[in-house]
């Protein structure tokens, strides 16, 4: 029996870690936390709970 499942987009969460952020923008992670640490990336970290997360929006926005 076949399922009536429209194709699906693949949704992106609201915040990304460092590692998917940066597979995202095909830039090492390293590059991710540098931008951090400097404040001179087009990427600006959030920190949750002493970690950095970014923005899917903000990623979108550089990518397209």
């Amino acid at each position: 029996m076949e399922s009536n499942k429209s194709p699906t987009k693949t949704v992106l969460p609201e915040i990304l870690t460092t590692a998917e952020a940066a597979r995202a923008i095909n830039r090492q992670p390293q590059t991710l936390r540098k931008w951090a640490c400097l404040g001179n990336g087009p990427l600006i970290p959030v920190r949750i709970h002493g970690r950095l997360g970014w923005k899917a929006a903000d990623i979108a926005a550089l990518i397209g």
